[in-house]
């Protein structure tokens, strides 16, 4: 498998049982993802692209079909080692949030290593560097009911990348906020894509937002459509703060050896 290819899937179908009615919610779905890419995956609802992305990020297994993830065939991994995978090296952020509500930014964005059992000093060291990495540097205390919605979900992308993550899955980030954060919300994926290579992976229903992106991929009841380059990706400027960090920042979240 070429070494540049993070995810393989191959027919993918996905059928849910409603009562006596089967939904078909992937019909064949196959695509290829490379290290490295900033990618959007669109679609009306019911169109299957959240069930996609439940699959690519290990949350959900298909009803048939081949996905591989870093060459690893998903279908033979065990419970343990699927928890792994998603705890090292996927990062989620979705549209809610997902924040714990009377605790710091800080504390939530190092509930992750808290399970990973990463030792304090190094849980904030870490941490403290993903919430500067967002900009939000001088908020680590603050609670959620504190921050707005663009600097909530800046915290959750934090606590997405703690881990040291390959790859970023977002599902409808921009969903919550206003245009002016959702602008600012995509400048920070641009930023960790092109400057840290993470892959980052978009689930989103709108089409101002997957012009920020380099790909496009298209569902439609439950099939791939499109998948189409785009050359001239929208730029995104951070304006309420920008992310610190010329690309030496991410790696030095974790110290050599630890957990």
């Amino acid at each position: 498998m070429n070494d540049n290819l993070v995810i393989k899937a191959e027919n993918l179908t996905k059928t849910y049982q409603m009562g006596e009615v089967q939904v078909q919610a992937l019909r064949g779905a196959s695509l290829q993802v490379q290290s490295g890419e900033l990618l959007s995956i669109m679609g009306p609802s019911g169109s299957g692209k959240s069930t996609l992305m439940n699959i690519l990020g290990c949350l959900d297994q298909p009803t048939s079909g081949q996905y591989y993830l870093e060459g690893i065939d998903v279908a033979q991994l065990s419970d343990n080692k699927l928890s792994h995978i998603r705890g090292k090296r996927i990062g989620f952020v979705f549209q809610s949030f997902n924040l714990l509500p009377r605790t710091s930014a800080l504390a939530n964005v190092e509930l992750p290593l808290v399970y990973m059992g990463v030792g304090r000093g190094e849980r904030r060291r870490r941490s403290i560097a993903a919430l500067e990495m967002v900009g939000l540097g001088g908020r680590v205390h603050h609670k959620p009911n504190e921050l707005s919605g663009g600097q909530q979900q800046r915290v959750a992308i934090a606590r997405a990348l703690v881990t040291d993550p390959a790859i970023i899955m977002a599902d409808e980030p921009t969903g919550n906020l206003d245009s002016k954060s959702s602008v600012e919300i995509m400048g920070i994926f641009q930023h960790l894509n092109e400057a840290q290579g993470i892959t980052v992976i978009f689930v989103t229903h709108e089409p101002d937002i997957a012009e920020h992106t380099r790909r496009v991929i298209r569902l439609a009841d439950g099939q791939i459509v499109e998948d189409r380059l785009i050359t001239h990706p929208r730029r995104a400027g951070v304006t309420e703060a920008t992310p610190v960090g010329d690309g030496a920042a991410l790696p030095s979240l974790v110290t050599q050896g630890a957990a």
